[in-house]
């Protein structure tokens, strides 16, 4: 199977079965609760198709030039930016669209929270605390561990530090909404680690077997292979909820001003102290 004809079956055509849900939703007047709707959606969905292309760019060339992933160059139409196939790009950007999809598909539909948001400081420092300490370990092992934990080490290396911000931010509010981001992570994570193991019985891509652990499901998927998927949908999800939600909005507001309070209370105390320096030179 060509990489385009795997991106055109698993992605291209649930991409267009989500959108023609979502027009008929629109057509029927169906809201989210508890989140900016409509044209809120759409941004976000293409701030994360930016910061995607972005932000993986330069992880996933390291892993094709240095042999973890590389792909049949029978099955690809040969237009390599980098070292890298422009099939993969495409990936980015499509599996990105299909999780945001899928996401604002399941935020329709789920009950809000039955109880009220209520922020957890304790929550934040805990989660973003402990998410410290994983992406130490993962980065001592890419850096100085054995090379079976390459892949795995890269890719926890890569990924946990775009999650930490998400996590300061609000990790409360993601707890909050925890129902819908299990699904929004578990169901595409589930389903694009399964498609991977079409692909790569089809050698569209493979995966170094000296450069990753050797724990194998189905006997042919990488744990990294499935870490990938589900850490990426975890970004995705993660981004999504605190983007759209009201509580996500009015907190962003309320950082806004106390940063804009600090500004100005910076701004007026050099003048204080200017005006004591010269009440004192003139009482000299």
């Amino acid at each position: 199977m060509t990489y385009f004809g795997f991106l055109l079956r698993f992605l291209f055509i649930p991409i267009l079965v989500f959108l023609a849900i979502a027009l008929w939703d629109a057509r029927q007047g169906r809201q989210i609760n508890g989140f900016r709707n409509g044209r809120a959606v759409w941004t976000a969905i293409a701030v994360h198709i930016f910061l995607a292309v972005a932000y993986t760019t330069p992880w996933d060339n390291y892993l094709v030039a240095t042999g973890v992933w590389y792909y049949n160059p029978d099955l690809v139409t040969g237009i390599v930016l980098g070292y890298v196939p422009i099939e993969e790009y495409t990936f980015f950007v499509v599996e990105t669209i299909l999780a945001g999809l899928w996401w604002w598909f399941l935020a329709r539909r789920l009950s809000p929270p039955a109880n009220e948001f209520k922020p957890n400081k304790r929550l934040v420092q805990i989660s973003s605390g402990s998410l410290i300490v994983l992406w130490m370990i993962f980065t001592y092992l890419f850096f100085f561990g054995d090379v079976k934990w390459t892949y795995l080490g890269i890719t926890l290396f890569w990924a946990l530090p775009a999650i930490l911000p998400q996590l300061l931010f609000g990790a409360d509010i993601l707890w909050h909404y925890r129902k819908l981001v299990f699904w929004a992570i578990m169901v595409p994570g589930t389903y694009l680690s399964l498609m991977d193991i079409v692909a790569l019985s089809d050698t569209t891509w493979s995966i170094s077997k000296s450069q990753t652990t050797g724990i194998l499901f189905f006997g042919i998927l990488p744990l990294e292979e499935v870490v990938f998927f589900f850490i990426t949908n975890v970004l995705i999800t993660f981004g999504m909820t605190l983007l759209l939600a009201n509580v996500g909005q009015e907190r962003f507001v309320e950082i806004k001003e106390q940063v804009q309070a600090w500004k100005e209370k910076r701004a007026i105390r050099p003048r204080s102290q200017d005006r004591e320096s010269i009440y004192g030179k003139d009482n000299a």
